[in-house]
């Protein structure tokens, strides 16, 4: 069985997700240099249209054609804008388990498409991979990305106690680091049975902390 992730697009309702491209540069730029993006993930801050450049031209396809995991872009389907991201690493293809996670950007936060775009992945990581489980881990304080973790179903397997680095600005606006738990979530394909319609949520970011 294949030990890498194929070069696939992903339709929903409202979103496609697809590989990312070089003209998602200025508007993954944009994203990245939000401010909760800045407090929950481990994104570079300032993030340049550089860094996006090489993450899209680099980081990604080395990512999947490696077998580590898969980067898609997340755009509106009727104006193919950017609306977020959905990452997948830290795959281990003989237990055929992998870590999820995603941003979304500040403009689209609240339409419902973090559990929209993260409930498609799922669907097709146990379907059409065969995949056994996704995990997810959230900050402590990050309630909008436990609230997506709940809505497609994903159980609260426990907390990692000090494992997770979140970001405070300063009234100079340098950032810092503080010190925080993980919550772990756990998905399995029959906790997706009854997820199926999509209530709004805020966004949320779950960890990115191994991006490049």
């Amino acid at each position: 069985m294949t030990s890498t992730f194929p070069n696939i697009s992903i339709s929903t309702e409202r979103l496609v997700l697809r590989p990312l491209d070089e003209d998602d540069v200025p508007a993954l730029t944009e994203m990245m240099n939000d401010e909760q993006v800045a407090a929950w993930t481990d994104v570079p801050q300032p993030f340049t249209q550089a860094g996006a450049r090489t993450w899209i031209t680099e980081y990604a396809p080395t990512q999947r054609t490696g077998g580590h995991g898969l980067d898609l872009a997340v755009a509106e389907f009727l104006t193919q804008r950017l609306v977020g991201i959905v990452q997948l690493g830290k795959t281990n293809w003989h237990i055929r388990s992998t870590e999820l996670s995603y941003i979304i950007a500040p403009w689209a936060r609240g339409e419902g498409y973090a559990s929209e775009a993260t409930l498609a992945t799922a669907q097709w990581l146990f379907g059409d991979q065969k995949f056994e489980r996704i995990e997810l881990r959230t900050a402590a304080g990050n309630t909008a990305s436990q609230q997506v973790a709940q809505k497609i179903g994903c159980i609260s397997e426990g907390v990692l106690r000090n494992a997770c680095i979140a970001h405070v600005r300063a009234d100079d606006g340098t950032w810092s680091d503080v010190r925080t738990d993980f919550i772990v979530w756990g998905l399995l394909p029959e906790d997706l049975e009854g997820a199926g319609e999509q209530p709004a949520d805020s966004g949320g970011f779950t960890s990115y902390s191994d991006w490049n």
